[in-house]
């Protein structure tokens, strides 16, 4: 258990320094054509470590239908959405409302799995909520001025929660390589389309350092972090992964400091408080009562 929270955290680690870094990719590349490239070269990844482990190829109707369901979701989706919020969202802002995913993959579970709403996950969701509101209104409105960026980390945030559960329940059956490896194929395919209908006008850097960075946070932060938590998930309950999220904000404030000289504010620190304060609050029962059913299990 220790080593999947070690391993888990340090794929949050790597995912929350992706705020920066596709901050400063989308300079450079429209959102579809990057996130297509970038599926492209996590496939390579995928596929060469595949040739040196047998995957499962026969999958039930039902199974390749989660499979789908997952690449189109939880990869496709996910990442563009991820990429076109940052090309207007502040990174920081965008990490602090995706530290909200373990209230929404608590309500998630709640419909698919049949868990219970409690009364501190409701009052979590407001404490969270809130801290958002401060941050995006930067404490100074009552007003919110609706950030269209933000509206599309918001679909990043969703998916990603939906991204757990489904991988949680898959991983029960496959192992970690067969989902990352099909997701991916299925999500580069249904991306490579969409470069031509979204991306108006389509730009494409022609540095060698935007590719590099292209190529080296594919491979590092949507192959091997994902190949890990992929792999190490299936030890740990899929609301007590969630909760690890809460480092990312915290990453994303520092490494914005160190690569785009961007200032840490009170307001940002505030509103982390609340987010994490709601997100630990709602998630906190869940943990207990998930903690006594694992060590039931063990025994």
């Amino acid at each position: 258990m220790v080593r999947a929270y070690t391993a888990l955290t340090i794929c949050v680690a790597i995912w929350g320094s992706n705020f920066v870094f596709g901050k400063m990719l989308v300079q450079d590349f429209s959102p579809s054509l990057l996130t297509t490239l970038r599926l492209f070269f996590i496939v390579l990844l995928l596929f060469g470590l595949s040739l040196h482990k047998p995957l499962k190829v026969k999958l039930k109707p039902s199974e390749w239908v989660a499979v789908i369901a997952l690449g189109v979701v939880g990869i496709f989706m996910n990442q563009w959405s991820f990429y076109k919020g940052l090309e207007t969202a502040d990174p920081t802002t965008a990490a602090l409302i995706l530290a909200t995913t373990p209230i929404v993959t608590g309500f998630l579970a709640s419909i698919f799995l049949k868990e219970k709403i409690t009364l501190p996950m409701l009052g979590g969701s407001v404490v969270a909520i809130t801290g958002i509101y401060f941050v995006v209104s930067d404490g100074k409105s009552l007003s919110l001025e609706t950030d269209k960026g933000l509206m599309w980390i918001t679909v990043t945030m969703v998916s990603f929660a939906i991204m757990i559960i489904m991988t949680r329940g898959l991983s029960l059956k496959f192992d970690p390589l067969t989902i990352t490896l099909y997701s991916n194929i299925v999500g580069f395919i249904v991306s490579i389309p969409f470069v031509f209908l979204l991306d108006n006008p389509l730009q494409m850097s022609t540095r060698f350092s935007s590719w590099a960075l292209l190529i080296g946070t594919a491979i590092i932060v949507h192959g091997i972090a994902t190949l890990m938590w992929n792999n190490y998930i299936r030890y740990v309950n899929a609301a007590r992964a969630a909760i690890l999220s809460n480092l990312e904000p915290f990453i994303a404030m520092v490494m914005g400091l160190i690569l785009l000289s961007k200032p840490i504010t009170g307001v940002e620190l505030i509103g982390s408080l609340f987010i994490v304060g709601g997100v630990v609050l709602s998630t906190y029962q869940r943990r207990k009562r998930l903690a006594v059913s694992y060590d039931e299990q063990r025994e």
